[in-house]
């Protein structure tokens, strides 16, 4: 059989082009998620975006259309386990080259209590950890062997400074449970990477720095991040990495962040 007919079956099969590298982004309906969506699918990834929503977001959907041959839309809860498991059986012949875990949540910002000392909302804690940090290295668990099936073999988890405990400037108060589930995100990918070195898999954590997503509205302070900005970043220094930078942490201008 012919190489082109075998790249037709294979488009008319997946979708995507024989040649392109892929990459699966959760949490890519809005904010950073979606910035890395658009950025991969204009450089001519195939993107699998993953989302939580019952219905598709008008957001992937746009994309979508401006990108048909390249973007595809799966649904994703990363505290679904068995949700994880199904995806990762049904995407089981594509390699992915680099799975981004994006998807997390940081709490109102605008209504601090629930994280702060003497208020603390204690039953949050847990959905925190489930999203921020469990569901992450489900994800990575489940997807490892499509990693590892592809060209790059990279795997990268967003995470803060936030949840650094080498962090020498000002700490911020509050923010209990945001920062506690970053800082075990750090160390479940830190272990991902040793496990996964020997299979030539990449592992790192990404700092996107403060990003202006949609929630903050109009907000502005000294800082503040454009989402096209940081993300270009942190897809430079994606591009850039190679397997003595497993199991490190990365700003998004490719400077190290401490753990």
């Amino acid at each position: 059989m012919r190489l082109p007919l075998l790249a037709a079956m294979f488009v008319a099969l997946t979708g995507f082009t024989a040649d392109a590298k892929t990459v699966l982004i959760t949490g890519s309906n809005s904010g950073i998620g979606l910035e890395f969506a658009k950025q991969y699918a204009a450089r001519g990834w195939d993107v699998i975006a993953t989302h939580r929503r019952d219905d598709e977001p008008d957001t992937l959907i746009a994309l979508r259309g401006e990108y048909p041959d390249q973007v595809r839309i799966e649904t994703l809860d990363v505290t679904n386990l068995p949700q994880i498991d199904a995806l990762a059986v049904k995407l089981a012949d594509t390699p992915i080259d680099v799975l981004i875990n994006n998807a997390g949540i940081t709490g109102d910002f605008r209504n601090p209590a629930p994280q702060s000392f003497g208020t603390l909302a204690y039953d949050q804690w847990e959905n925190f950890m489930r999203i921020n940090a469990l569901g992450p290295l489900k994800v990575t668990e489940a997807f490892a062997p499509h990693v590892k099936a592809s060209e790059d073999k990279k795997i990268v988890a967003v995470s803060s400074l936030a949840g650094s405990f080498g962090f020498r400037g000002p700490n911020m108060p509050g923010g209990y449970w945001y920062k506690t589930s970053k800082a075990t995100l750090n160390m479940y990918m830190k272990n991902v990477a040793s496990d996964l070195k020997a299979d030539g898999v990449t592992v790192t954590l990404l700092s996107p720095g403060t990003v202006r997503v949609e929630k903050m509205g109009d907000v502005s302070f000294p800082g503040l991040i454009e989402p096209e900005d940081s993300i270009a970043g942190m897809i430079s220094v994606i591009d850039g990495l190679t397997l003595e930078d497993s199991g490190a942490c990365y700003r998004y201008d490719g400077t190290p962040q401490p753990f």
